[in-house]
């Protein structure tokens, strides 16, 4: 049986790319991924005839719940001699549960090999039954040979009878002194009985090596099977026109209406006073005096609006990384380019939310500054804790090491928060003037009673539709990558995704801010936070049925693993989209009240 699942990012390994000038930028602006990270150990990955290829294996566990993965070797399974005394770990891949056993396999560069003994083991009742087990629950393993992932499946299910495989046919492509592709193979089935028990069983291999044209630069393209449907291609851009048509829409009625109101305006301005009285006063400009009136919870709304434009920040120079790369990026390298640029960017996150809570009157200080820099990460540990007591106690690789985590608070220690003190700081003193157009009126004015379309929950509630419906088809393909493990490499298109999110956001929080203030509520900070928001709300409804209906995940760990972390993932993508929404609903406060003759 042949390792049929698609390869996974944290599978793929990194090649030069020909945008030289674009990846030096990034890479002095990724200052950790300077440092290699290598998933199998092999440095530049070109060898001398003779040289020793190793083999590692990063985990096995249920086919089914691709992050319940265990050792290796927790299966009785036995290690060959062949040792290697060097191995690197970033803190990506420890993080990410990378944990890579070498199985003492020897393999010579270019030296095929046929029917080599591994080794000899002799199994017992109870090892029997954990291999039974195993076979039952279509238990895989993963293996890396430089760098490149090959998949295979522990047994095979023949009617009633569970048999446990023991050769294994590996096939490497090679050109010049460089591997190009690796195939593995398993055979030799072995009934896993009581009748069994105590006899030998011989663990072989087999390693054949062929010459192959391949480019080292796209040997990673023999393993993407994932995008190659036209239905991608033409859904993709189905939604990029349909949302094209809704914001040009929207942009078209905005404008007449709002020139219809100012036109109307500018009348009654022309009326004498008794004419005004009795004329019927209504629309936007009867809250000019509360509309920049500070919001409630205006610490809290100012962290979440700084935390929200550090991730979109990140977000994007990720994305760009991972364009600029040429080919799929490993997660754990992705992993550790957003551990630093969230570092950096603190200071950003920093200086937006001191300088809109100085804008708007506040004092106390010192919690701004600990709820900005503490408020995601504090999200981010809890959840990360409470998922690495199940991997603990489930005894899974994914279990993220006690000096892992120390390590990145101790980058929020002295990083993170140091820099988001600064740049409350510098928000404070450089950009707390508020500006605003209007005067705030001493006495608050009553909001009347609302119609049910002009409700703030009802606001919110389908503020999130169309951005959600924008990137609906996409989210199918980002969630089989990051849960099924396909090769995800259309970055190009991602970020032509996030941009359409991004304006389809604003879009919708700039006509939801206008049907709230034309309603005579002058409460929109809130409201078109959370309007811009409420997409990660129905993202979350989608991965609850992506869990149920579209994947086969089972058991606890699966369960709580998946749930946890892609709450978190929701989460920033609320911070996010909230910040958007907001920006752009204040930038057209700012521009419609400062073109209204107010006496």
């Amino acid at each position: 049986m042949s390792g049929t699942p698609a390869p996974s990012r944290a599978a793929e390994s990194f090649s030069p790319s020909p945008s030289w000038k674009l990846r030096s930028f990034l890479l002095a602006l990724f200052l950790l991924l300077t440092a290699r990270s290598t998933v199998a150990d092999e440095h530049n990955h070109s060898y001398k005839d003779g040289e020793q290829v190793v083999v590692w294996a990063n985990g096995i566990g249920p086919y089914h719940n691709r992050q319940e993965t265990y050792d290796y070797f927790q299966l009785p399974f036995c290690q060959g001699d062949e040792k290697v005394d060097h191995r690197h770990e970033s803190l990506g891949e420890a993080l990410l549960g990378v944990n890579l056993v070498n199985t003492g396999m020897a393999i010579a560069f270019k030296k095929s090999v046929k029917n080599a003994k591994m080794c000899d083991v002799v199994l017992d009742t109870f090892q029997i039954e954990a291999f039974r087990r195993a076979v039952e629950l279509d238990y895989w393993y993963q293996f890396y040979i430089d760098d490149l992932p090959v998949y295979g499946f522990v047994g095979d299910k023949k009617d009633n009878d569970l048999q446990l495989f023991t050769h294994k046919d590996i096939v490497v492509k090679f050109n010049n002194d460089q591997i190009i592709e690796v195939t593995i193979e398993n055979r030799n089935a072995t009934a896993l009985n009581a009748s069994n028990a105590k006899s030998k069983i011989s663990f072989t291999y087999s390693v054949e090596w062929k010459k192959s044209d391949g480019s080292f630069k796209s040997r990673h393209k023999n393993y993407i099977t994932f995008f190659e449907h036209k239905i991608h291609w033409f859904s993709i851009f189905n939604s990029f026109m349909m949302v094209l048509f809704l914001i040009g829409l929207v942009i078209v009625i905005l404008l007449r209406t709002l020139k219809r109101d100012l036109a109307r305006y500018d009348r009654e301005e022309a009326l004498l006073d008794l004419d005004k009285e009795l004329g019927e006063e209504y629309g936007w400009k009867q809250v000019h005096g509360d509309v920049f009136r500070a919001p409630m919870h205006l610490t809290f709304l100012s962290a979440t609006l700084g935390t929200g434009l550090q991730l979109s920040i990140l977000t994007f120079f990720v994305i760009l990384y991972s364009i600029s790369a040429d080919i799929e990026v490993e997660n754990s390298q992705t992993l550790s380019a957003s551990l630093f640029l969230y570092a950096v960017t603190s200071i950003i996150a920093g200086y937006y939310s001191g300088s809109f809570y100085t804008k708007y009157g506040g004092k106390s200080w010192v919690r701004l500054i600990f709820v900005t820099a503490g408020l995601f990460p504090t999200v981010l540990f809890g959840i990360v804790i409470g998922v690495n007591f199940i991997a603990i106690a489930k005894n899974s690789t994914r279990a993220i090491p006690f000096t892992s985590m120390l390590a990145v608070l101790a980058i929020w220690t002295f990083c993170v928060f140091p820099l988001s003190l600064v740049g409350v700081i510098l928000g404070r003193n450089w950009a707390g003037t508020p500006g605003f157009p209007c005067r705030i009126n001493p006495i608050p004015r009553p909001i009347p009673h609302l119609q049910w379309y002009a409700q703030p929950k009802v606001i919110v509630l389908l503020g999130g539709l169309l951005p959600f419906a924008s990137i609906f088809i996409e989210m199918y393909y980002i969630f089989m990558s990051f849960w099924e493990f396909k090769s995800y490499y259309v970055y190009g298109f991602l970020m032509l995704v996030f941009l359409i999110l991004v304006v389809v956001t604003a879009c919708v929080s700039v006509v939801s801010t206008y049907f709230l203030l034309n309603s005579e509520n002058h409460r929109w900070n809130w409201t078109a936070f959370l309007a811009s928001g409420s997409t990660a709300g129905y993202v979350f409804l989608y991965a609850v049925y992506y869990f149920f209906s579209r994947s086969k995940m089972y058991g606890v760990f699966q369960t709580i693993w998946y749930f946890g972390y892609t709450s978190l993932g929701c989460l920033a993508l609320f911070s996010m989209l909230g910040f958007v929404g907001h920006y752009a609903a204040e930038k057209f406060i700012r521009t419609i009240y400062r073109n209204l003759k107010i006496d």
